[in-house]
């Protein structure tokens, strides 16, 4: 049984990485009239094509959305999937021309693999073409194989993060999934409260810290090396809903991340939240809303769970 983001039909996900530099791109593609939303936390976001997404901007329909490794030099990823789609039909339609609608958001890890070799418009296309409707793999993949998870005290110090993804039958045919990549600065948290992955002692690499914890021993702010961070990620359901629905959707997601996630929407993260609805399904937002939060939490768990595999 499919329970990560492709269980919502018509989306299709693609994950292309250089492992030797370790970084990446994921490429979610939409199924025609796909609404979109955003809601973006923290102090350290990286994002392109996001202003449209809000409400009382023309542009109603979106066709893919690119989470990508980088820093903002992995935006560059989203040019590769535009020529993808536009080769496809598939686009805007402004006069004579087909202009693809493609939200993208990135996450910083330069500091992991070769800084110099980032996802690019050649890897963005490549995803496009490896884009499938089957279970989406998580862990070190995509956009998350160059990710990290708990550099409150530097990446030396850290755990391995990855792509995460989850997925809710609500009955009546009404679906919300959610898909992750998460390079947080805090600890992943598990629904027990135990620590899933963050920062580890010095003393014993296999024992965490709790961040709140250090700063409570007047640590301050984390280094320099630490200050390169966020969670980026989409929720998806089939109901149908308008463009501010939608945003609510990003909106409410939010709160399982700062569930799964300690301490979150910092200064130092640029947590970045997408919501896609393709609109088959009648269903009401608070709903929605309220399992966006559920599947956002378990994407992100899954993600620390599986981070290290590729």
């Amino acid at each position: 049984m499919n329970q990560t983001l492709t269980t919502i039909d018509g989306i299709r996900v693609g994950q292309a990485q250089d492992f030797e530099a370790m970084t990446g791109c994921t490429v979610i593609l939409c199924p025609p009239n796909t609404v979109g939303g955003i809601d973006q936390r923290g102090g350290a976001p990286g994002t392109r094509e996001t202003d449209l997404l809000r409400p009382m901007h023309m542009v109603q329909h979106i066709h893919a959305l690119v989470l990508a490794g980088g820093s903002a030099f992995g935006l560059a990823a989203a040019d590769g999937v535009m020529r993808y789609l536009e080769e496809q039909g598939t686009g805007y339609a402004a006069g004579d021309h087909i202009v693809p609608i493609v939200p993208a958001a990135i996450l910083f890890d330069l500091d992991v693999g070769n800084g110099k070799r980032r996802p690019d418009a050649a890897m963005g296309y490549e995803a496009c073409q490896n884009a499938a409707a089957d279970p989406v793999k998580s862990g070190s993949v995509g956009a998350g194989t160059g990710a990290t998870i708990g550099k409150f005290m530097g990446i030396s110090q850290s755990s391995k993060g990855g792509i995460g993804s989850a997925a809710q039958d609500l009955g009546g045919g009404l679906k919300v999934a959610a898909l992750f990549a998460v390079n947080a600065l805090g600890n992943v948290i598990a629904e027990d409260g135990s620590i899933l992955a963050g920062v580890r002692s010095p003393m014993d690499n296999n024992t965490y810290m709790n961040p709140l914890d250090l700063l409570k021993m007047g640590r301050g702010a984390p280094p320099d090396d630490a200050a390169k961070n966020t969670v980026i990620g989409v929720v998806a359901t089939n109901a149908k809903l308008t463009k501010e629905e939608a945003n609510q959707v990003a909106q409410a997601a939010h709160d399982g991340l700062a569930r799964a996630v300690l301490p979150a929407h910092t200064p130092f993260d640029g947590d970045t939240i997408f919501a896609l609805a393709t609109g088959s399904v009648e269903a009401d937002v608070f709903t929605v809303s309220a399992f966006a939060a559920e599947v956002a939490a378990a994407a992100i768990r899954d993600a620390a769970r599986m981070a290290g595999r590729k």
